[in-house]
């Protein structure tokens, strides 16, 4: 199943006082949703390429993928990407508007998640970004989507049958909260 686009981004987070950063790696295509996200110290081209391969499942591959101009997309990425079949799209230089979708994911992740949080190693920061991700894909709504989630959620029962009470679950810690009808 061939998916129009999928771009792959990487951000910088700040960890507490030590000034140190991480990065992440965050792959999306189809309607918006967040399909794989990874922490590390320092990417490099061997890490990025298994990014790539653990974002893109045989079959599950976009058509085209579009990447900043970093070192760590190197010949390793590049060549997993072609044995993929994926059209890489380079963004020019100094153009943060260019890869735009990923710019206002990153923009989301930081608002939302990573501002209220002290983070102090890559296992809790990948906890952080694996939480806010299922949130962003199953319970988050969105406008261009129309106030729908990338993935909505199954309905057993019809909507009529449903009972009229709604409870808040909990996300990232009560920092956001998921509204369910309950059973």
């Amino acid at each position: 199943m061939r998916q129009r686009c999928g771009p792959v981004i990487s951000c910088r987070s700040r960890i507490s006082s030590f000034a140190r950063s991480l990065r992440s790696s965050s792959s999306s295509y189809g309607r918006g949703r967040r399909i794989h996200m990874n922490v590390t110290r320092s990417p490099t081209d061997p890490w990025v390429a298994q990014q790539l391969r653990e974002a893109t499942p045989y079959g599950h591959t976009p058509k085209y993928l579009i990447r900043d101009n970093d070192r760590k997309f190197g010949p390793n990425f590049a060549r997993v990407a072609t044995t993929s079949g994926i059209n890489v799209l380079r963004t020019p230089y100094r153009t943060p508007q260019a890869n735009a979708v990923c710019e206002r994911f990153l923009g989301s992740v930081r608002r939302e998640c990573l501002d209220y949080f002290l983070i102090f190693h890559e296992k809790q920061l990948s906890r952080l970004l694996k939480a806010y991700a299922m949130y962003f894909n199953q319970a988050r709504p969105h406008q261009g989507l129309q106030q729908r989630m990338p993935e909505p959620p199954v309905l057993s029962v019809s909507a009529s049958q449903q009972a009229n009470k709604v409870i808040a679950v909990p996300v990232l810690r009560g920092l956001h909260h998921d509204y369910q009808r309950t059973a």
